[in-house]
């Protein structure tokens, strides 16, 4: 569950690391008042269950009350990153000394938990600056140097040394306390008077852990209210599933790029999704099918898919198949494509399916002029032949 920046900040106020004052609102006029309440430049911030929001317009500054309460206005009713904006978080802008950058998560090489620090704080701190990284025990208690070796190595000195080591070692404590899988604090301001706080937080928790985690999951009400809601593409995705029991074909969770993607579940789908990526694709969704699913429920996910605005092509892959029919699957994207008003072989860009009934769906798809690829060319070479027009 990816828990609302104010109530993530809530938790970690609660542990000694302080959020700027603020807080959250639901309309303009609430905005004001909280703005005219702190009597100093404010930051107004979308509060959706999603990361990069400056990048997508969901983060604003204003100077006066006036500003906050138009900045409310234009961000409550609207859409950010595919979630409707419900509430803002008003907060006091800080006076920026150095942004740093804290986090703890696993390593999926190393198989192991890890904390990580920069000194380069905010978007795309992962790709900037020099990052310090400590592996620790999830089933020990955090040692005190971890965190002033990190401080240390990020190139502190004097008594900011204990003082961010003493906030770095209970970041890696409450990633493991509070059974998460991501927990970050970007920024992490250190202010011109000296003081510390956490203008942002990232806080992402294990669902399967939500049993144990009963007492802390009933303290993020909006985020467990978030959890159980879908963006549109979604919703209407799983309607689709659920309407045609034949097969599966209907998990689809929206991404940022403009290639849409119909893939065979399981490690076939992270092998495709690591392809697409390593080539300088942009998914625009993960979509997982098998089981056989029916030509409608094909033809009515294809239409989904392309419907998105930022959509160009749709691109079909799957590892070798024997329970699913590739010419149902041949037949439900073509359908898909013509009754979207596109033509199959400008829309598809690339089918491959190799199993069941295989002779029949590639003579479907090289009908329509869809490029087919068999199971002598693997996932990597099909992703390296898929084409962009000009």
């Amino acid at each position: 569950m990816r828990v609302l920046e104010f109530e993530a900040k809530a938790l970690l106020e609660s542990q000694g690391i302080m959020p700027p004052e603020g807080g959250v609102v639901t309309s303009a006029e609430e905005a004001l008042s909280a703005a005219t309440a702190l009597g100093r430049p404010v930051v107004v911030k979308a509060q959706i269950p999603m990361g990069r929001r400056m990048k997508a317009g969901g983060v604003s500054f204003a100077d006066t009350p006036e500003e906050a309460s138009a900045a409310a206005l234009a961000l409550i009713g609207k859409t950010v990153n595919n979630f409707l904006v419900e509430e803002v978080l008003v907060e006091e802008r800080l006076n920026i000394a150095e942004e740093l950058f804290v986090g703890a998560t696993y390593d999926p090489v190393e198989r192991c938990a890890i904390v990580i620090a920069s000194r380069a704080g905010g978007i795309d701190v992962e790709t900037t600056g020099k990052l310090v990284r400590r592996v620790f025990s999830t089933r020990h208690a955090i040692p005190n140097y971890l965190g002033r070796e990190v401080a240390t190595e990020l190139g502190f000195q004097g008594e900011i040394v204990p003082q961010l080591g003493s906030t770095v070692r209970l970041v890696a404590q409450k990633f493991v306390d509070w059974d998460a899988v991501l927990l970050e604090l970007n920024p992490l301001v250190l202010d011109r008077q000296g003081r510390w706080w956490v203008a942002d937080a990232h806080l992402e928790l294990d669902d399967d852990a939500s049993y144990r985690q009963k007492e802390l999951w009933s303290e993020l009400p909006s985020s467990v209210y978030w959890a159980g809601r879908k963006s549109e593409i979604e919703r209407k995705a799983a309607e689709i599933d659920s309407k045609d029991h034949r097969g599966v074909a209907g998990r689809l969770i929206p991404f940022e790029g403009d290639l849409g993607l119909l893939i065979g579940g399981g490690g076939a789908s992270l092998t495709t999704m690591d392809a697409l990526l390593d080539a300088g694709l942009r998914p625009a969704n993960y979509c997982e099918i098998g089981g056989n699913p029916s030509v409608w429920k094909v033809k009515e996910l294809t239409k989904l898919i392309l419907a998105q605005p930022r959509v160009r092509k749709l691109a079909v892959i799957m590892n070798v198949v024997s329970n699913t029919r590739v010419d149902l699957v041949a037949r439900g994207v073509i359908k898909g494509a013509l009754e979207s008003g596109r033509d199959p072989r400008e829309a598809i860009a690339a089918f491959r399916i190799p199993g069941s009934w295989e002779s029949e769906g590639e003579a479907i798809l090289r009908h329509y002029g869809v490029p087919f690829f068999g199971r002598d060319t693997s996932i990597d070479q099909v992703v390296e032949a898929i084409k962009w027009p000009s």
